[in-house]
């Protein structure tokens, strides 16, 4: 998805537009029917040039449309968690990540290795971490900036990102990578709140 396009101007908007762009590609999947980009921007009613803003090339759309089919959106995830504490959501939140990671392996590794291409710009995704961390974070008593920091830094410890980093870096199975993950989000939150 093309990031310096969906920063700039009505966000919200465009959010919205990739969404309904993604549910588009999943009606083809879904159908087991072969697809393009043009295919994709008339089913969602937008101009070839606007499916071009958000995805490159219909690979990349395919495999994140594969990819959001088996994901929960963030409220979803934080439903279960509405009583706990924090550390137990930010815990509940991580563990689902992950376990959608290991599950869906082969494609996270697929879809990276479509989407990360050395550029000069950022390399924005479904961001749906950094969602449901707010999400459990939004009541909690921390200042704004802190706030955000702590979202981003927890980010580190959940997801396809971290677990290659396990597995292909320090050669962890998958249980001993999910350990070593809630070890350290463990630590940070511990650090963080007896701060």
């Amino acid at each position: 998805m093309n990031s310096e396009y969906i920063q700039t101007g009505r966000t919200n908007q465009k959010l919205e537009t990739r969404d309904k762009i993604l549910k588009s590609a999943q009606y083809f999947l879904k159908k087991g029917k072969t697809f393009n980009l043009e295919d994709v921007a008339k089913k969602t009613g937008v101009s070839r040039a606007t499916i071009y803003r958000y995805y490159s090339n219909v690979e990349i759309l395919t495999t994140e449309a594969s990819l959001d089919i088996n994901t929960l959106d963030s409220a979803a995830i934080l439903e279960k968690f509405q009583d706990k504490s924090l550390v137990e959501k930010v815990l509940g939140i991580q563990e689902y990540f992950n376990n959608l990671s290991l599950d869906n392996e082969p494609l996270f590794r697929r879809y990276l290795s479509a989407v990360i291409v050395p550029s000069t710009s950022k390399s924005v995704r479904g961001a749906r971490r950094i969602k449901a961390l707010h999400l459990a974070l939004e009541k909690e008593n921390i200042p704004g900036k802190q706030k955000k920091d702590l979202a981003n830094l927890l980010t580190l410890f959940m997801g396809i990102e971290p677990l290659i980093v396990t597995k292909d870096v320090a050669n962890l199975d998958d249980k001993e990578s999910r350990r070593l993950l809630k070890w350290g989000l463990e630590l940070v939150l511990k650090a963080y709140l007896t701060d």
